[in-house]
């Protein structure tokens, strides 16, 4: 390995770390969706692994593409702030309907007034059934939808430094060093949202939102929504 291929992986550990940690929606919605859907551990790592794999790949696979056929780097860069854009506004388009859907959700699971009769002068009590039976009422297909959702999502999403600041200058070496570099990039990338993730989500589950655990999808969705407007508009 030469110097600057050495020097390139380096700067590929660096910014694949950085950026993923500037990002909140490397992780956020994983987290969220974590806590409001009760994943295991397992599905939240598997989920979070195949989402961030998605997401590096799709860039690498696109700057390998602009190489092999001499594609000017200003065009990538141009095609990636449209994939950008587009990532972005579904990543706030999902978090809307969903926090839409958990609002609805939140409503029809409201506590609600129960009158024992059995015996005379037992009192009424309020309860909900949030927890009780939280699958029951909904269909697999919906419970199974919003991983697929949120990969799509990873794919369209460029990670915006690697193409110019790394693939395209280890190409002026080597095929072997930009495949180098773009592993190491995507390897720390990966590695770092999932570190995030699964700690972040290891310290949420102690959390106890007492009355507010019906809103935890509604919660959820709005979390994902304010992700993509970061990302859009202040540039996260």
């Amino acid at each position: 390995m030469n110097t600057e291929i050495a020097i390139l992986c380096w700067t590929a550990a660096s910014l694949g770390f950085i950026h993923t940690v500037l990002g909140p929606d490397h992780y956020l919605p994983f987290i969220v969706m974590n806590r409001a859907r009760k994943w295991s551990a397992t599905k939240t790592a598997w989920i979070t692994f195949a989402c961030g794999l998605g997401h590096v790949l799709s860039s690498v696979v696109l700057g390998l593409i602009g190489i092999a056929f001499g594609v000017a780097v200003m065009k990538l860069e141009a095609f990636e702030a449209f994939r950008g854009n587009l990532a972005a506004w579904a990543l706030i388009g999902f978090g809307f309907a969903y926090a839409a859907w958990g609002i609805h959700r939140g409503v029809r699971n409201r506590p609600h007034t129960h009158l024992h009769l059995e015996g005379e002068g037992a009192p009424a009590h309020s309860h909900h059934h949030e927890g009780e039976h939280t699958h029951s009422h909904e269909p697999a297909a919906k419970a199974n939808i919003t991983p697929w959702v949120l990969f799509t999502i990873f794919v369209l999403g460029p990670c915006e430094p690697l193409i110019p600041l790394l693939m395209y200058p280890a190409a002026k070496h080597s095929l072997l060093g930009t495949v180098l570099v773009a592993v190491v990039f995507s390897a720390v990338t990966i590695g770092t949202m999932m570190g995030i993730v699964m700690a972040t989500s290891w310290g949420v589950s102690f959390a106890r939102f007492g009355r507010l655990e019906r809103w935890t999808h509604a919660l959820a969705g709005g979390a994902i929504c304010l992700s993509g407007l970061a990302i859009q508009f202040l540039g996260l």
